[in-house]
């Protein structure tokens, strides 16, 4: 056993950490490393539904390996950070075609595969194979930054590597892999982003924030900065049939890999985007705008109703598919596209 720190949690994870969550059940490499690519960035609640469908149809790695990343990203939708999706379908293959199906014994190992990084490498290892390998989520960083009112941005290599040291320092030798359930689970719990419950903490009697009442200040935020904005239009083409213009993505870059409609400036007209393609326009309805946030920028989109009399010759050169809203394809779709889908459908007479 490690020190106070480890005891402590472990008492606490004894009685009150969680221990029927769906990874939790049938433990394997496999398991867990889908669960921990999950979770990055995405809240328990949000991850079970995903989790279970996703182990329903790709049971081991070697079906998720052998299934077209169309079905990956379908069963994806939804969850955003696509490229966690497409690293975990590239990441599988390579289990399989260079590991033989098992997933490598060490941190270091399980490091160099697609997605995968220090920390959640250290999870499979302490969690699936029991062996001692710390983690640094980012819940388990803000539970070692305020225990110890560690300065800084963890995004800072300096303050990233007291963290470290600290994680490596305090992770057992003996129950690594509930001592790794434990921290994560006081820092969803507990040691939460606000009002966190320092009155039930295991740890409160030796931490320097609670000690200080300084909770708030620890982890140091992110150096704010203000996100460009861009705007576009998207066409929502319609034919005859009632079916929708699909394009796929290209594999990189935002919504890579997925299918969406086609985009356009917002200085352009899309009648004469559709009647560039050799349709014939039955009618252009301009919906409102909305915004859609990623990490680095604001998506300023306008959707636009496109109905089409007559498809024309040209419009499906570029990978693509008519979408039924009555039999939809099992295919990724990007967040914005997903919503207008929805709608669309609830507007369909049809149904």
């Amino acid at each position: 056993m490690s020190d106070f720190f480890s005891r402590a949690l472990l008492r606490w994870y004894d009685q009150h950490g969680r221990k029927h969550l769906p990874w939790q059940q049938g433990i394997s490499a496999y398991r867990v490393w889908l669960s921990e690519i999950m979770l990055q960035q995405t809240q328990v609640a949000t991850v079970i539904p995903y989790f279970e469908r996703f182990v329903a149809r790709f049971p081991d790695v070697h079906s998720l390996a052998a299934a077209p990343i169309d079905e990956v990203l379908h069963l994806w939708t939804g969850l955003g950070y696509y490229a966690r999706a497409r690293n975990l379908h590239r990441c599988a293959q390579v289990v399989v075609q260079e590991h033989g199906g098992e997933f490598p014994g060490s941190v270091e190992a399980l490091a160099e595969l697609p997605g995968i990084g220090r920390s959640t490498a250290g999870a499979i290892v302490s969690i699936a194979l029991q062996k001692r390998a710390a983690i640094l989520d980012g819940n388990v960083k803000r539970v070692l930054a305020r225990h110890y009112a560690i300065d800084g941005w963890p995004g800072n290599t300096d303050t990233l590597n007291q963290l470290w040291a600290l994680a490596e320092q305090h992770t057992p030798k003996q129950r690594c892999n509930h001592y790794t359930q434990a921290i994560m689970d006081l820092g969803a719990t507990l040691c939460t982003r606000s009002k966190p419950a320092c009155e039930r903490c295991p740890l409160h009697a030796s931490c320097l924030a609670f000690a200080q009442g300084s909770q708030k200040n620890y982890p140091g935020k992110k150096p704010k900065k203000d996100l460009p904005v861009k705007s576009v239009q998207l066409l929502m083409l319609r034919n005859p049939l009632g079916e929708l213009f699909l394009q796929q993505r290209p594999p990189q870059g935002i919504w890579g890999g997925l299918w969406s409609f086609p985009e356009l400036d917002t200085d352009q007209s899309p009648r004469d985007y559709a009647q560039q393609q050799g349709s014939k326009v039955a009618s252009v309805e301009v919906w409102d705008s909305y915004r859609h946030t990623f990490s680095h920028y604001h998506l300023d989109i306008s959707p636009v109703l496109i109905q089409l009399q007559k498809v024309g010759s040209t419009i499906g050169e570029a990978k693509h598919l008519w979408y039924s809203l009555q039999a939809p394809e099992a295919v990724g779709l990007a967040a914005p596209v997903k919503r207008l889908l929805e709608k669309l459908a609830a507007l369909d007479p049809r149904k």
